[in-house]
């Protein structure tokens, strides 16, 4: 193949002073914290390394805008978080995307596509959650006909292997939950032969891809494209059953399940502990996504105030809007630095009219006549970092200001739902189940555990890195305990 010509060196210096302008690259110490944290170097850790693309964006530009990693980043900034010199890796690599597709590179991104479909667990649900190839702002509506086209020949291709299931060797595990974790560790296990039986709680399979993220985000036909083909695969999914309440976790054990996979999710959604918290007008955020994307119009009022600065914050925020409200505020206590969402997220917040008030913290819920009328909030300002490494919010004596409102949303954080475990079962400081950091079983033998249920909220593309995990660790658990021979059909 003959070789690229090089871009012009005015390009290449006019790109390396943006980032550097911008400080989204302005040192690299090559200490390897973005490959070490990152969750697709777990899954794809031949193709895809984060600190050899930024070093090539410096050294060769050119050969880095025809790498297919480029597009992988999973964009949920765990390299960001715990760099010294907090280097936004998928800023980067964001930017050098759009010069890719502006000089017409775009071949390294079709490559890209097909190393997801071959490779990825659940990948038309990677597609458009976790890597989001559509970002580049140049050719976007290429783009997306490249992920259209890769959806129906996801779909035809479902349709051919509906006949042909794969073969089993007759041992049973259960999965309790359907989210990313469970279905793709449901996927891994029936390719190693096993009868996989999911349990949901929800009357839909998908877990918080289905009920926590907006239609916006995660198509729900893209979903149940996914779920389709695990079903014709061969995975059973029971759904209305509340694991913990309908049947127990040792009882599965005595039923003939040789292993157990919990990926209940996060979706129990923290408390404010504020005076007015139990007014009308009060909803957390993951009810009132699981409501909307369950077709629920959902009466908010014209000014809405969503506490908190998470994802779920942002996508809480741009739904109020599409529900019908006229002013949505999202209120956090820190700085735009400190943001936990992604930025991409804020950015497309912003761009959907959301105002954005920072070192801003809810005080006191008024009410009358039992219902939300205003938010008593207090000024922050930034005082040393706290055990997370973020400037630790102080309140401003004096500056306390009122917000008049129809509705409150709180997205303070997740916790898991824990009720279900049995006994035997220990769990974190975090209220998070306690698993082998590398098998990812729990303390009761034969129980394993993975996704925000050992994690807390994270990204979907984590949740997917511990399912396929947890997998790998069921096969060899059961491998050893009952002396499975390795019988694993590939499939497409």
């Amino acid at each position: 193949m003959p070789r690229r010509t090089p871009l012009k060196k005015d390009v290449e210096n006019k790109v390396r002073e943006e980032l550097i302008e911008t400080k989204k690259l302005k040192y690299c110490f090559e200490c390897g914290i973005c490959t070490a944290t990152c969750p697709v170097v777990q899954l794809l850790p031949d193709h895809y390394n984060p600190r050899v693309l930024l070093e090539e964006t410096f050294l060769n530009l050119d050969e880095t805008l025809s790498e297919k990693g480029i597009w992988l980043c999973a964009w949920c900034y765990k390299c960001y978080r715990r760099c010294p010199q907090r280097t936004k890796v998928p800023e980067v690599l964001g930017l050098v995307k759009d010069l890719a597709a502006e000089h017409g590179r775009l071949q390294s991104f079709k490559s890209a596509l097909e190393l997801i479909k071959s490779e990825v667990p659940l990948p038309t649900v990677c597609c458009y959650a976790c890597f989001h190839p559509e970002r580049g702002e140049v050719e976007k509506p290429l783009i997306r006909e490249a992920l259209k086209r890769l959806l129906e020949e996801y779909e035809r291709a479902e349709k051919r292997s509906a006949v042909s299931r794969l073969e089993k060797h007759g041992k049973k595990v259960a999965i309790i939950g359907s989210g990313p974790a469970g279905l793709t560790a449901a996927q891994e296990l029936v390719k190693r032969s096993y009868s996989v039986t999911v349990f949901e709680h929800l009357p839909a399979p998908g877990g918080m891809l289905r009920v926590g993220l907006p239609e916006h985000r995660m198509p729900k036909s893209v979903l149940d494209t996914e779920i389709r083909r695990l079903e014709n695969l061969g995975v059973e999914i029971k759904t209305n059953v509340t694991v913990g309440r309908d049947v127990t976790i040792d009882e599965l054990l005595r039923q003939g399940y040789k292993a157990v996979f919990i990926a209940v999710g996060a979706h129990k959604s923290q408390r404010l502990r504020l005076e007015g918290e139990d007014l009308k007008g009060v909803v957390d955020a993951l009810d009132f996504l699981r409501r909307v994307n369950t077709g629920e119009k959902v009466e908010l009022g014209e000014r809405v105030a969503v506490i908190g600065g998470g994802n779920v914050a942002m996508d809480a925020a741009r739904v109020a809007l599409r529900q019908g409200a006229k002013e949505v505020s999202v209120l956090y206590r820190r700085s735009m630095e400190e943001m936990p969402a992604n930025p991409w997220e804020i950015q497309e917040a912003e761009k959907s009219d959301v105002k954005l008030e920072f070192l801003v913290a809810p005080k006191k819920i008024l009410g009358k006549n039992a219902r939300v009328v205003a938010l008593e909030c207090i000024r922050m300002q930034l005082g040393e970092p706290d055990e997370t490494g973020r400037r630790r919010p102080v309140p401003i004596e004096g500056s306390e200001f009122t917000i008049e409102l129809d509705t409150v949303i709180t997205a303070i954080g997740e916790v898991p739902d824990l009720s279900l475990l049995p006994k035997g079962v220990n769990v974190t400081e975090a209220n998070t189940v306690a698993v082998d950091p590398n098998t990812l079983e729990t303390s009761l033998r034969g129980v394993f555990a993975g996704g925000d249920a050992v994690l807390g909220p994270a990204t979907v593309i984590e949740a997917i890195v511990t399912g396929k995990r947890a997998a790998a660790s069921i096969d060899r658990y059961l491998r050893a305990e009952h002396g499975i021979e390795r019988r694993q059909r590939g499939i497409s």
